[in-house]
């Protein structure tokens, strides 16, 4: 069965990506400060039925368990050597957990350092390691690359080149944001929405967005949104929120957002004009089933 293509659908319609990962493994029994990436080897049966139930939700898109999965992610915990097995690993989890016909992200997180002169990291030195990760996931059958969960634009911009050298595919750059002291949001490291997407564009990034954020509430989600969809030029946006901002319950961080309050952002969502929507730390397949719901109403009105 041929797979759709992810900008072919996204201009028939807005599509559901799928939500966290992680929180789905410690529910599963990884205990913190456990490599998640390790779990494609170890545990290949967890993550492929995270997969299936994101894909049973009514997900569109599934984003493989490779959030740290470069090498240098990987050195942290002594795995570098096993970084193709590892990428390889997910790339399949992810294609026997969602199918044949599900559209499957290479998942590309932050690379852990900072480039010069904040850091000691070349730009030719980051491509290289993201070169390196977007190969082997591109060998092991991956449909699309998602770089996600971001803070500067400038590893943004390498990583989407990068990605773009490797194959013609998707490529889909994302943020993270946080309320500023003027009331606005920005980066970790200081940029504006619009700022943070012209940099993405310019590099040559299709879709565009935020994914996760700092203490920020579903309201603050929505006019995030509709920032973003101004700052995007046209190109189509994606949103994939946490199930709100965490709070300590019996000494546990926990994100309160129910699934039913996930689900009433969808249309809210629609009508700023954002083109994907999904989920991120705390949403869980029930919190994608609702979602999906909506949107499949919404689709046909």
């Amino acid at each position: 069965m041929a797979r759709p293509d992810l900008l072919k659908l996204l201009r028939q319609r807005p599509i559901l990506c799928d939500g966290g990962m992680g929180t789905q493994l410690m529910a599963a029994g990884m205990t913190a400060g456990e490599p998640s990436a390790r779990w494609n080897l170890d545990h290949p049966d967890v993550v492929q039925s995270v997969h299936r139930r994101y894909r049973q939700a009514g997900c569109d898109l599934l984003t493989t368990n490779t959030f740290q999965a470069t090498r240098t992610a990987l050195a942290q915990h002594h795995l570098e050597n096993q970084l193709e097995l590892i990428n390889q690993a997910a790339v399949a989890n992810a294609r026997k957990g969602g199918g044949d016909d599900a559209i499957v992200l290479a998942d590309v997180g932050p690379f852990g350092g900072f480039l010069e002169p904040v850091g000691e990291t070349t730009e030719e030195e980051l491509r290289d390691i993201f070169t390196q990760q977007l190969q082997v996931q591109h060998r092991s059958g991956a449909d699309a690359v998602i770089i996600e969960t971001m803070s500067d634009p400038r590893e943004v911009a390498v990583a989407v080149r990068a990605a773009k050298a490797v194959a013609d595919w998707p490529v889909i750059a994302t943020y993270a944001f946080a309320r500023s002291a003027d009331g606005g949001f920005r980066t970790m490291m200081g940029n504006t929405p619009a700022d943070a997407l012209h940099q993405a564009i310019q590099a040559g990034a299709d879709v565009v967005g935020a994914n996760c954020g700092t203490d920020l509430e579903l309201q603050d989600y929505l006019e995030l949104a509709g920032q973003l969809v101004a700052a995007g030029q046209g190109y189509p946006v994606i949103l994939q929120p946490n199930a709100g901002a965490p709070k300590m319950v019996d000494g546990q961080s926990v994100h309160p957002a129910s699934a039913g309050q996930m689900a009433e952002m969808i249309r809210p969502l629609l009508k700023t004009g954002v083109r994907i929507i999904g989920g991120c730390c705390g949403t869980s397949p029930s919190h994608l089933k609702a979602m999906g719901e909506v949107l499949a109403s919404a689709r046909q009105k």
